[in-house]
C-alpha cells in the first residue's frame, strides 16, 4: 500500500512537472529583419555543419523554401533525397527526378530528387536538386530566447546562383512560410511535434529586427510591458484559392495567405468598389492575398482609383494640397503640412472590412503613408499602388501595411489573427526581447 502510494505521488509529481503551463510552452523565434535597399523582409538562422548564420529572404506564401549551393556551400552533413524515396515523394507534383553529369556536390547527383525552386519577387523559377541539412533554431517561451534546437534533416532545394535576383544581397536564398507541407513552419511542427501555428510581426526599422514565432499559439511578448499580445487579436478566416499564381505549380491549389475583404472604408465611410473583384473564382483569380514579396499593397485598378478618390477627399484641410508625383508613388503631400502622432502621420484612416463590419483591419498613418526624401523633396506619400487591369489578386496587402502588426496564423483552423498597429500599445515589433535566459 505504501510503495502504491509512493507511486502515485511521484507520477502525480512528474506529470505535473513535465506538462508545461500554456505561460511556459515552448515554441521557436527567429529574427525577422528589413532591407534598406529593397525594402523586403529576412530571417536569421544558423544551417548546416558547422552551423553558419544565414540569412533567408522570407517569402510569406512560398511554397519552398530554397538556397543557392552554387556559391561557397560547405557542410559536412547534407543529404541527397534518391528518387522515388519516401519524402520526394510526399512531393507530389512538386519534383523531378535528375541526373548530372558534372563532378558530384550539392548541386550535383544522380539519381535525385529535382524541384523548381521560385523567385516570387522576379517572378523565375529553374529546376534544381532537393537536399536535407541541419537548421536550428532558438525555442522561446515568447517573451525571450531559450536554448537552441535543431531540425536534422531540413527538407529544401538547392538553387542556381542567379536565382537570387532581386533579392536583398546578403540573402542568398528564401525561407517559405506558405501552407505547403514543406513550408518552415510545417517542417517545424513535424520535427518538434508543435502546433501548426506562427506568428509574424515585420519591423518598420532597417536597424533592429522585428520577430516570427513557429509552433506557438502564445504569448506573444513586447517590450516595455510584456503583454501577452496573442490576447488582443481578432480573426478572420484564411480562404482557400484552388489554383496557385506559381510558374510551375499553376493547376495545384495556391499556398498563398487569402483574406475575405469584404469592403474599404475611409474615415468609416465605404469606398464604392466593385464587390465581385474581392471574391476568388474558379480559376483563382481575384480575392485579397497577402505578400512580403511587395514592400507595398498593390490594387485593382478601378480599386486604386476609388480608394485614391476617396482619400483626397477625406484629406482636406486648409493650405493642405497634393505634391506632384514621385517615383513610385502617385499622392504625395509635403511633409511639413502633417502632423504627426504616435500612429504615424496624421491622415484619414483606412478600414479593411472582413467578414463582418465589427471585424476590420484598422490602417493608421504609419502604415498608410511612406516618408519619401530626395534633394529638396520631402513628402509623406500614400503607400498603396496601382497594380494595373489584369492583377491575379485584386488586392496584395504589402509588407508596409503589416509593419509593427502581430499577425497569427492558425494553419488548423485556417484563420487570420491580427493585431492592428503595436504603436497605440507603445511597442513596435523591434520590441522583443532577443536576450537569452539561461
Amino acid at each position: 500500500m505504501r510503495f502504491l502510494l509512493s507511486f502515485l505521488f511521484f507520477f502525480l509529481l512528474f506529470t505535473l512537472i513535465s506538462i508545461p503551463s500554456p505561460s511556459l510552452a515552448i515554441g521557436y523565434a527567429v529574427p525577422v529583419s528589413k532591407d534598406s535597399t529593397t525594402q523586403l523582409y529576412y530571417i536569421t538562422v544558423s544551417m548546416k555543419t558547422p552551423l553558419q548564420r544565414t540569412y533567408l529572404h522570407l517569402d510569406l506564401g512560398g511554397r519552398f523554401t530554397w538556397l543557392d549551393c552554387q556559391k561557397n556551400y560547405t557542410s559536412t552533413s547534407y543529404k541527397h533525397l534518391p528518387c522515388k524515396s519516401p519524402v520526394c515523394l510526399a512531393f507530389g507534383h512538386n519534383y523531378a527526378c535528375s541526373n548530372c553529369f558534372k563532378p558530384p556536390g550539392p548541386t550535383c547527383a544522380n539519381n535525385t530528387c529535382g524541384t523548381f525552386p521560385e523567385n516570387f519577387v522576379i517572378r523565375k523559377s529553374y529546376i534544381s536538386i532537393a537536399i536535407v541539412d541541419t537548421l536550428q533554431l532558438s525555442t522561446s517561451d515568447g517573451t525571450t530566447l531559450g536554448k537552441p534546437r535543431a531540425i536534422n534533416n531540413f527538407v529544401f532545394s538547392c538553387a542556381p546562383s542567379f536565382l537570387c535576383k532581386g533579392l536583398a544581397k546578403k540573402t542568398p536564398g528564401v525561407v517559405a512560410l506558405g501552407t505547403d507541407n514543406f513550408s518552415l513552419p510545417l517542417q517545424v511542427s513535424r520535427a518538434f511535434h508543435a502546433p501548426k501555428y506562427f506568428a509574424l510581426c515585420l519591423p518598420s526599422s532597417t536597424s533592429s529586427p522585428g520577430v516570427a514565432f513557429l509552433g506557438s499559439s502564445g504569448p506573444y511578448r513586447f517590450l516595455p510591458q510584456e503583454t501577452d499580445l496573442s490576447k488582443f487579436l481578432l480573426y478572420t478566416p484564411l480562404l482557400p484559392n484552388p489554383m496557385s499564381d506559381s510558374l510551375v505549380y499553376s493547376v495545384l491549389p495556391s499556398p498563398e495567405y487569402f483574406i475575405g475583404l469584404t469592403s474599404i472604408k475611409v474615415n468609416d465611410k465605404p469606398v464604392p468598389i466593385n464587390v465581385t473583384l474581392l471574391t476568388i473564382n474558379q480559376d483563382g483569380i481575384g480575392g485579397t492575398k497577402l505578400s512580403t514579396n511587395t514592400p507595398y499593397t498593390l490594387l485593382e485598378s478601378s480599386i486604386y482609383k476609388a480608394l485614391t478618390d476617396a482619400f483626397v477627399k477625406e484629406f482636406r484641410a486648409p493650405n493642405l494640397t497634393v505634391t506632384k508625383a514621385v517615383k513610385t508613388f502617385g499622392f504625395c503631400y509635403s511633409t511639413d503640412q502633417i502632423p504627426v502622432t504616435r500612429v504615424g502621420p496624421a491622415v484619414p484612416n483606412i478600414d479593411l472590412v472582413m467578414q463582418s463590419e465589427s471585424v476590420f483591419w484598422r490602417i493608421f498613418g504609419a502604415n498608410s503613408m511612406v516618408w519619401y526624401s530626395k534633394g529638396e523633396v520631402n513628402a509623406w506619400c500614400l503607400g498603396f499602388l496601382d497594380g494595373g487591369v489584369g492583377m491575379r489578386a485584386s488586392v496584395v496587402i504589402g509588407g508596409h501595411q503589416m509593419e509593427d502588426n502581430l499577425l497569427q496564423f492558425d494553419l488548423v483552423s485556417k484563420r487570420l489573427g491580427f493585431s492592428s498597429s503595436l504603436l497605440f500599445g507603445s511597442t513596435t515589433c523591434s520590441n522583443f526581447n532577443f536576450t537569452t535566459t539561461k
